[in-house]
This record gives structure tokens, sequence and C-alpha cells, in this order.
């Protein structure tokens, strides 16, 4: 190690009292000393962000939001380690993931070359993300308990015929291939309505919860399904959201999930109105329910017709034994109107001239009522008219104003009534037969039982 000396008229020792290291003896210095104080590797635990793919390698930072900010360190996950770890996240069912809380050993190493001090991974604790998916589902799963949403869903009732169909899923995934195919594959002409969103990553948790609250709002379908395939655990977690669970159950339309694999449940499938294993199952179901109704029509139909064709031989024969009684007193009856008919018409062309007589006088009298009544009405109802039109001038708010009355609105508009309608510093502003005045409020005072 050594470092010139320049000749500024000072006097330069010939050996420093303190070593000077150039910047690569330096990082060579701080990485003895790391290995030094922790011998093994250490332990830690946060949360994943910024991670990237650069060729096999892996590279995220760890961070942990604290009272005095966020901590960050930097991680390396080199493609030797990458490859050893991979079997135990494949039992685990784990993936690594932006958002996910891991604790994971490592060396730490200062990077000379970019000035950073990180971490090399070298070994991952699955059951601690795992208990922290858990840890977080039970707490979503206490609340939405407490608060009655579990059941909300299910009590929507669903149509015995649910071809309109909202689907939320990730188009183009075998997921959304398996339940289309299935659905052509029955014959019936379902109606699928599909909202394409991401269902895993940083998006989902809004995109899926926006879907399915936009299909809430529509009134022409009979379900809404959310599907996704298979995946990792950490990836699955998504549907374990309270957001997107509080959207399900809010839900005035029944709500089917068919989530990741058969041994997978989520927040969301317990908060639907039914929760199937699979996308395919869920397919299934709307299949089954539908053709169940088919059937059920169908064996309707049969009886209806069956019954139908005995109603019908034994009205045939009613109506005819009726129709034959009713011909025979049809002609009685017949015979005995017209002798009736001409008893009234002898009557009425005795009677008829003196009513005649009668009814032109009534008429005549009523004429002349009528053209006395209209002179008398409109004179009362003037009166009546100028009464109202004193009334209403005596409450116009001009005429108020002209006595001293005011009108006092606070800054926002609203009417002022009571000294609790304003607060020292306030604007006011006094409306008066001439104009307006504004002003600040110094003070209130209530009015006191003694005062006049």
């Amino acid at each position: 190690m050594s470092q010139p000396a320049f000749d500024f008229d000072d006097v330069v020792p010939d050996e420093f009292a303190d070593p000077t290291f150039t910047v690569g003896e330096l990082a060579e210095a701080i990485n003895e000393q790391l290995q030094r104080g922790f011998r093994g590797g250490i332990w830690v635990r946060g949360e994943i962000s910024d991670l990237s793919n650069r060729g096999a390698h892996t590279y995220f930072s760890l961070i942990e939001e604290g009272d005095k900010g966020k901590g960050v360190l930097n991680v390396q996950l080199f493609a030797p380690t990458k490859q050893r770890l991979a079997p135990l996240l494949r039992k685990f069912r784990l993936e690594l993931r932006n958002g996910m809380n891991v604790r994971i050993n490592g060396d730490l190493d200062f990077w000379a070359q970019g000035g950073r001090l990180g971490l090399k991974m070298a070994n991952l604790d699955p059951k601690f993300t795992i208990g922290d998916i858990a840890q977080s589902r039970d707490e979503v799963m206490r609340r939405l308990t407490a608060e009655g949403l579990l059941d909300t869903n299910r009590r929507v009732r669903v149509s015995p015929v649910p071809l309109r169909v909202g689907v939320v899923t990730s188009v183009g995934t075998a997921a959304w291939h398996d339940f289309r195919d299935e659905l052509e594959r029955s014959g019936i002409g379902f109606q699928l309505s599909v909202a394409d969103v991401r269902v895993q990553g940083d998006m989902a948790e809004n995109m899926v919860t926006a879907a399915i609250a936009r299909f809430a709002l529509r009134r022409d379908l009979d379900a809404i399904v959310v599907i996704r395939g298979g995946g990792a655990r950490n990836e699955l977690a998504v549907f374990d959201s309270e957001k997107i669970a509080r959207t399900i159950a809010a839900c005035p339309v029944p709500v089917l999930t068919g989530l990741g694999h058969e041994i997978d449940r989520s927040v969301a499938d317990e908060v639907a109105h039914t929760a199937l294993k699979t996308p395919t199952a869920c397919a299934g179901a709307l299949i089954e329910r539908t053709q169940r109704y088919i059937g059920e029509t169908e064996q309707a139909f049969s009886s209806i017709v069956q019954r139908s064709e005995v109603a019908l031989s034994d009205a045939t024969n009613d109506l005819s034994e009726a129709a034959h009684r009713i011909a025979r007193r049809t002609y009685a009856a017949v015979e005995r109107s017209d002798e009736r008919l001409k008893m009234r018409v002898d009557r009425l062309a005795r009677s008829g001239p003196a009513a005649l007589t009668r009814s032109t006088e009534r008429l005549d009298r009523a004429s002349a009522r009528l053209l006395e009544r209209p002179t008398d009405l409109l004179a009362r109802s003037t009166q009546r008219l100028d009464v109202l039109a004193a009334r209403v001038g005596a409450l116009d708010p001009t005429v108020q104003l002209a006595r001293g009355w005011t009108i006092t609105h606070n800054a926002a508009g609203d009417l002022v009534r009571s000294t609790a309608d304003l607060g020292v510093d306030d604007v006011a502003t006094t409306t008066l037969a001439d104009g307006t005045i504004t002003s600040i409020v110094t003070a209130t005072h209530l009015k006191d039982d003694t005062d006049a």
C-alpha cells in the first residue's frame, strides 16, 4: 500500500500512522471482516422487490418498511444455487416473486465494482413463507367471519339456466381453454363475457377486483366465474386477498370459483357461492345445472301433454253434453224473451211521450240555474284570490327585508339559523333590502334566560 507525496512545502512523514488502502484492497478487507464476523452466513427476512432474471442468475432486493424508512439489501441468486434450490421450491410449491415474504440464508459480500454491499443467497426457509401466507390468510378469514361475510354470496339465488356468464380469467391460459372447451362440447348456447386479467403478480389483485365489481353492476348475467390454473402456492395467494373476498361477498350475482388444483383452497373459495376444484369443474357445474333444468322441463312438458290429452277428451264430452243442454234452454229462453219484449214495447209506447215532456222541463230549469251560477262563483273566487295575494305579499322575503329583517349565510352558502352555525374567524354574508354585508365573526354569544 503506498501513496505518492506532493511537494506543497509541507513536511510529509516517511510513514503514515494509519494505513492507506486502495479501493480494491479495502473491498478485500471488508469481505475478510464480513467472513470472520458472519461465519456460516446469516439469515435475513424481508419482502422481495425488483426481482429480475439475467441469464441463468436471479437478482432482487430484500426490503423492509420501518420507522426510519425503507431498508434495502441487494441479493444475488447465482445459477448453481438456483438449480440446487429448485427441488425445494417445487416441493413446497413456491416461486420467487415480487411481494413475497422470505427468510433466506447467505453470505454478505461487498462488490467493489459497484460499491455496494449485497448478499449471496445460499438457502431459503420455505416454511417461513408458507407460514406468512397462512397467517395472512387466517387474519383475513377472522375478519370476514366476524362480519358474517362468508355466507353472503351463497344466499344469492342462482338461475336454473345460467347461460349468461361473466368470466374473470387470464385469456390464453390453459385454465381459460379448458373452461371454454368444456362449455363448447356441451352443445348448450352459453353466452360468455370475458374480462382478461392478470391472475398473478403485482397487478392481479386490483385487476381481478375491478373485473368482478364491473360484472356485478350488470343485470344481464346469471353467474360470474373466477378461474385460474394451478401454480405456486405464493402465486395462488393472490386469491387470499381481502379486497377480492369482500368484492365477491358484496356481489349481487352468484360467483363460482375454480382456482388452482384440487388441494388448493383460497379465501375467495370460502366466500364464493360455489367453490369448484378446477376451471373444468366450474364449466361442468354450469352444464350440469342447465342440463338438469332441460331434463326437468322435458319431463314436465311430457306430463303436461299427457294430462292435456286426458283433460281435452273429458272436456270434449262435457262440452258436447253442455251444448245440447244450452240449445234446449236457449230455445225456451228466446220464446220467453220475445213475449217480455212485446210487453215492454207496448209500455214504452204508452209512457214515452209523458217521460219526454218531464225531461224537457227539468232540462229547462237546469239550464236557467247554469246561467246564473258562474257569475256568483267568479265573484267569490276573485275575492279569495285577493285575500291570498295579500297573504303572499306579506310573506315575500323582500317585504321582510324592507322591514329591517336580514338573512345570513356562512362561507359555504348555508343559511345560518343558530350561533352554533358560525365560529370565530368564520366569514358570514348578511343580505339586507338594499345589498349584502360580508363580515368576519369575532365572537358568538348564546342568549341567556335573563336576556330580553
